[in-house]
């Protein structure tokens, strides 16, 4: 194990496309584009079929679909022999229990109920005496006529592809399947029960996976047994905890891991503006949501907002986003997240169950973060008591009790489940609803993001980098993730509207009058989506838009699909591409903005590899990557083509930016060198003020103690070509010995010094590319 952080770090996102052994295959092309560290999505073995490995339902073995462990430990030799690290994606909170027979621990609580030694495992009801597992058709009979279906076979009780273990001593030949499944520890009932009532706590509002109780230190041990004989053996570095907020006590969690792992450790924690991670957490930092939101949004063009409000408002699409965030989180807690709201309303022992739910619901859907953090957490827990009180004040006794309950017992059950429970309302009512219902810009609409705030000042976004740099250097920053709505060069490409609301506006009313979807807010989430991918295949597209049509829970849903509205939406893609008018005004739109987002692209990139934390890239965004959400984000990558083009790069070929992409790779290549391999200490961080007339377009600052690394930007590139250019605007660089030379050129910088003021002119800095990498270099002798 190495016992620095990461320089960085490259997400590989395994599965059936990209095994272990692929993997291996790739370190060679990961150590020349400077990559100092692996990082692995899920190897434990998932579900079968798993496209992703989130659906763990073995944590003691490496998945045998992805090479199993000897292809995890060649992997790990293959790293090191390139003086490389790992970090493995690790998800404590649940396991998958879709397929019963796949999970053993799951199938014996099953097999033997609340006996089974795997019960402690999972967080389990077990009032009724019998677990029900919502599975059964339902066609308005309650699942009645389903339960004829069941039979015995290998003994285990059937239901059509599904099998279920059998207690012992329960069947013998000959007995009727029914009579069978009512002697067994649990009841397969109509799936429309999970809706109401369900025996288990579940990962967001996903009945086909279970919580787990990682509070318990024994089932602690066991699921991560393996992954701590990885570290022992000094075979991992690092670990990135996923979804920590659906713990009992995350702190508690942390701090346990911590004694027993060494390593660099992040969290997926989802930060709100202005929050700031739980001190007491022992770990390096966030996946980096948060630094995607300030890098992204500071090449959003504030003045922008006006024009794409009046655009989503002559539509009839949302734009009062703290209403469609409280409507979201309210749907979310009433309806999508309804068992969890009972069962924490149950506990309340209140003589009028109806309203404690609705307190409850009321309460979930007022945090103003994912999650409180009791006792040190007060303040977010307080903000939420009273803007629930204030919502609902014919809920204020109800609110009062449970209150009290909360600090007279801050580490009781109601407490736990309360702070278990806000995240996932947040998630499900703000990320999966409202950011598909209020579509002004959905650059803005990203995880961890807030887009009623349109855009970051360059003031706010070097403030964040210092206190980043302050109090969390080596937490982890990231513009893509395989969870993001939409890819880092989606959104830079979008950006570029914000500079040209009026042209938008124009262009979306054109098109609306040959081809709109029924719905105002989708239909402007599929042009944005159209401008920001093009060119994409109406496959691509069609698979996207069912997919946010779902999510936004208006005029279809996962749980109550409308089949002729959803046709439509299937068909639009379609009607779209084959309008040779319609494309070719759409191609046009995006010829006027694309380049401007190329630049965009390539300053955020810079940005976060050279500022402060350990940067990622996501697989396959060293070239462009137009991708989308997930499943879309998972697609193959040409790693061919990159080594390719990689082999131009390290054989002196300065690339043009263009569509290849070419650029994008050689500076991430560059900036990733250059933080492993150029000597370089980057601690510290300093903004570098431009002046000039066209100063508001540029963003840079510098790295290092002695300030000689610097980063340098261009934002709002169209306004900046309707200023005629950088004209006579210098950018003041740090004084000391040395010449400037810009990494991504070769350029020498002669800066100009008057008065002891080092600067250099823009206009000849940033001729070549919308950036620049600069260092500063000793004279010799």
């Amino acid at each position: 194990m190495r016992a620095k952080a990461p320089t960085s770090t490259y997400r590989l996102q395994l599965g059936p496309a990209l095994t272990l052994t692929r993997a291996a295959e790739l370190v060679g092309y990961l150590h020349r584009l400077g990559v100092d560290t692996a990082y692995l999505s899920p190897i434990l073995t998932a579900a079968p079929g798993s496209e992703h490995g989130y659906d763990v339902v073995d944590p003691t073995e490496v998945s045998p679909a992805l090479g199993g462990d000897p292809a995890r430990a060649a992997l790990v030799e293959r790293l090191r022999a390139h003086g490389m690290g790992v970090v493995v994606d690790i998800v404590p909170n649940h396991m998958s229990v879709a397929a019963p027979a796949a999970n053993p621990w799951w199938w014996d609580v099953l097999r033997h109920g609340r006996d089974s030694a795997y019960a402690r495992c999972f967080d389990i009801d077990w009032s009724q005496d019998v677990l029900q597992l919502p599975v059964l058709a339902d066609d308005g009979d309650d699942g009645a006529a389903a339960l004829a279906k069941l039979g015995i076979a290998d003994g285990c009780l059937t239901y059509e592809d599904h099998r279920f273990p059998l207690a012992p001593g329960t069947h013998r030949a000959g007995d009727n399947p029914a009579d069978v499944h009512a002697r067994q520890h649990y009841r397969l009932v109509s799936w429309r029960r999970a809706r109401t009532r369900l025996d288990y706590r579940r990962f967001f509002d996903i009945t086909g996976l279970a919580g787990v109780r990682m509070e318990d230190p024994d089932v602690f041990t066991a699921g991560h047994a393996e992954i701590l004989r990885w570290a022992e053996r000094g075979e991992l570095d690092g670990l990135r905890v996923d979804h920590p907020d659906g713990l009992a006590d995350p702190g508690a969690y942390l701090r346990r891991l911590r004694e027993r792992f060494p390593g660099w450790i992040v969290a997926e924690k989802i930060l709100e503006p202005g929050e700031d991670l739980p001190a007491s957490w022992p770990v390096a930092g966030t996946t980096g949501y948060d630094a995607l939101r300030e890098v992204c949004g500071v090449f959003v063009d504030p003045a922008g907002e006006p024009g794409l409000t009046a655009l989503a408002d002559s539509l009839g699409v949302p734009t009062d986003h703290a209403a469609a965030k409280a409507e979201g989180r309210r749907m979310a807690a009433r309806e999508l997240l309804r068992p969890e709201v009972v069962r924490i309303a149950a506990l309340l022992d209140h003589p009028e169950p109806d309203r404690a739910e609705d307190a409850v619901a009321e309460l979930l859907a007022s945090f103003p973060a994912y999650r409180s953090y009791l006792p040190e957490g007060r303040a977010a827990w307080d903000t939420a008591l009273a803007q629930a009180r204030a919502a609902r004040p014919d809920l204020a006794d109800v609110l009062a009790a449970l209150d009290a309950r909360v600090r007279a017992e801050p580490e009781g059950e109601p407490a736990l489940r309360v702070q278990q429970t806000s995240g996932m309302v947040m998630a499900k009512g703000t990320e999966d609803t409202a950011f598909y219902r209020a579509t002004r810009m959905v650059a803005l609409n990203e995880v961890g993001g807030d887009p009623a705030r349109f855009g970051v000042p360059v003031a706010e976004f070097h403030a964040a980098q210092a206190r980043r740099e302050s109090a969390w250097p080596h937490t982890m920053t990231t513009l893509s993730t395989h969870d993001t709505k939409r890819s880092e060069d989606v959104r830079a490409r979008l950006a570029v509207l914000s500079e040209i609301p009026e042209e938008f506006a124009a262009a979306v009313r054109r098109w609306r009058e040959r081809r709109a979807l029924p719905d105002p807010a989708l239909d402007l989430l599929a042009w944005q989506t159209l401008v920001g991918t093009w060119p994409i295949s109406a496959d691509r597209l069609r698979d996207y838009l069912l997919k946010a049509a779902h999510e936004q829970k208006v005029r279809t849903s996962w749980l109550d699909p409308d089949p002729e509205f959803d046709a439509e939406v299937a068909a639009w893609p379609e009607r779209v591409l084959s309008d040779d008018d319609l494309c070719a005004d759409v191609a046009a739109f995006v010829g006027r903005v694309r380049a401007a987002g190329w630049s965009n692209a390539l300053g955020q990139k810079l940005l976060q590899l050279v500022g402060p934390g350990v940067p990622d890239v996501y697989q396959g965004t060293e070239l462009w990557d137009l991708s989308l959400v997930d499943p879309d984000n998972r697609r193959r990558v040409d790693f061919t083509l990159r080594e390719c083009l990689l082999e131009r790069l390290e054989r002196g070929h300065v690339p043009e930016v263009d569509a290849t992409g070419e650029a994008k790779l050689h500076v991430v290549r560059q900036a990733l060198l250059l933080r492993r391999d150029g000597g370089r200490d980057l601690r510290g961080y300093l903004p570098l003020e431009p002046s000039g007339p066209a100063a508001a377009h540029a963003v840079a600052f510098a790295r290092g103690p002695e300030r000689d690394v610097a980063a340098v930007a261009t934002r709002l590139p169209l306004g900046l070509a309707r200023a005629g250019g950088w004209r006579d605007t210098v950018l003041p660089l740090p004084t000391g010995p040395g010449t400037w030379t810009d990494l991504l050129t070769g350029q020498v910088v002669a800066p100009e010094r008057t008065d002891g003021f080092c600067a250099a002119r823009l206009e000849s800095l940033l001729a070549r590319y919308p950036v620049a990498l600069l260092v500063r270099r000793q004279p010799s002798g």
